[in-house]
């Protein structure tokens, strides 16, 4: 019965890490975590793809890592996209039906999204989603579910993402190459929704901000709608590389600073709060005032939230019928630096918390799957769940596989001289086998002399 349990598998590509996660709905309806594999992210840079080949070993790595973690072989995944190259627009669209006595079904509004995905689009482009988000039958407007309802003339309007053909086309390429397929392409800022906000949230309005390593990436939702999203090419890596040169050191050290000691409200350290770095090669170690550190980091924070801001405020944030009620909701790795939640209110006047992706998992689900650094990662997940696929399938053969090389190294043997010692041990009474082998002693070893006067010696004693 469990080959048909319904596992779904989600993989985010991401400019710092490669999380390849598999899961299953439990029976209270939550997220349960099968497996966990990650990687370092090697050939991505701001979201997108730029070294083919250290990506597709990155994406194997993590991908090898969740299927020994859980014993599960992936099939497909649902892999996120991200990259300054995303833009998203809104679209007005309508069909006339035939016939006005037929109730409007799912079949309408399919062919409604289909005609919307057949848009011109500017060269090089593809459109990833067709959201539609507000329906009008016969200019009745505000209608959320049109199924069921009479009309001729069925309207919506669309939130449409749309993206670089070529990077889409180098990811897809990426992941067949592992030797597994895709399922779906989700924008990660909709997985990461999925993954931290509740329904009460998108209702009331929220902005949710994902800072990663590379992009930071924005949706907003109002009325339970995904009204706005756009991805801004800064992350956590620029932070580092702003250490790195503020401070004269290597990379490696300026994450490890970030993390540990980073804040992005320099008044929090004293003036006296020193950290001591080693040197590199024999040299005087470095010495590094917290203060000096957390202004780097304040300086480059409140570029990125202010970039953000924009795209709140290009929304129409300021209009009161747009006003966004729950505030600002942060997540991803850059959510975890300290007081950042208190400067995003600071600039932004909104209300704000850490979105966590504890909500949708199981009790059972560990702490570190809980972090806001997977929160992108449980979307896609969620998302790979709702499309109902058999993403992934136990394996039973390992247990039966595994005594196979015992029987082999028996049976051929290699190397003559150890099935002559496993003879001698094993039988011992008859004299006639021993005497064999004496015939090549003269091409044996110095050492395989002794091993048989030794034989001869023992043999003749009893």
């Amino acid at each position: 019965m469990e080959n048909k349990e319904s596992i779904a598998v989600g993989l985010d590509i991401g400019t710092t890490k490669i999380v390849a996660m598999i899961g299953k709905k439990n029976e209270y309806g939550k997220l349960e975590i099968l497996g966990l594999g990650k990687s370092k992210s090697l050939g991505v840079a701001r979201g997108v793809v730029n070294n083919i080949t250290q990506t597709i070993q990155s994406i194997q790595q993590a991908v090898t890592d969740a299927e020994e973690n859980s014993g599960y072989k992936i099939n497909d995944v649902v892999v996120g996209i991200a990259g300054q190259h995303i833009r998203s627009i809104q679209h007005t669209d309508y069909i006339s039906r035939g016939n006005s006595e037929e109730v409007i079904t799912q079949q309408d509004i399919q062919s409604l999204i289909d005609q919307v995905n057949k848009l011109a689009m500017l060269p090089g482009e593809e459109i990833i989603h067709v959201l539609p988000q507000e329906y009008k039958i016969d200019g009745q407007a505000e209608i959320k579910e049109p199924i069921g309802m009479y009309g001729s003339r069925l309207e919506a309007t669309f939130h449409v993402v749309v993206g670089q053909a070529s990077s889409i086309r180098n990811i897809v390429r990426c992941v067949q190459s592992t030797g597994i397929e895709l399922s779906g392409i989700t924008l990660e800022p909709l997985a990461s929704a999925d993954a931290v906000l509740s329904q009460e949230e998108k209702e009331a309005g929220v902005a949710l901000i994902d800072i990663g390593g590379g992009t930071t990436d924005l949706a907003i939702f109002k009325d339970g709608i995904i009204r706005h999203t756009a991805v801004v090419p800064f992350g956590g890596n620029v932070i580092t590389d702003d250490i790195k040169e503020g401070c004269s050191i290597i990379e490696k050290q300026a994450e490890l600073l970030k993390v540990k000691f980073g804040s992005a409200w320099p008044g929090e350290n004293k003036d006296n709060e020193i950290v001591s770095i080693p040197g590199l090669r024999g040299r005087e170690p470095k010495e590094i005032s917290l203060k000096n550190l957390s202004k780097i980091i304040h300086a480059r924070v409140v570029e990125i939230i202010e970039q953000v801001f924009a795209e709140i405020k290009a929304y129409g944030h300021d209009d009161p019928r747009k006003k966004l009620i729950a505030g600002i909701v942060l997540t991803g790795g850059g959510a975890q630096l300290q007081h950042i939640k208190q400067l995003v209110e600071y600039i932004t006047g909104m209300d704000t918390r850490i979105g966590y992706p504890n909500e949708h998992l199981a009790g059972n689900s560990g702490e570190e799957i809980s972090s806001p650094l997977f929160a992108t990662a449980v979307g896609l997940v969620m998302n790979s769940v709702a499309n109902n696929t058999q993403s992934a399938y136990k394996l039973q053969a390992s247990i039966v596989e595994a005594p196979k090389p015992i029987i082999t190294r028996e049976v051929p043997p290699e190397v003559e001289e150890e099935p002559q010692i496993v003879d001698e041990v094993e039988e011992e009474k008859p004299v006639e086998k021993p005497v064999k082998p004496t015939k090549p002693e003269i091409n044996e070893s110095f050492m395989d002399k002794i091993l048989g006067r030794v034989k001869d010696f023992l043999d003749n004693a009893e």
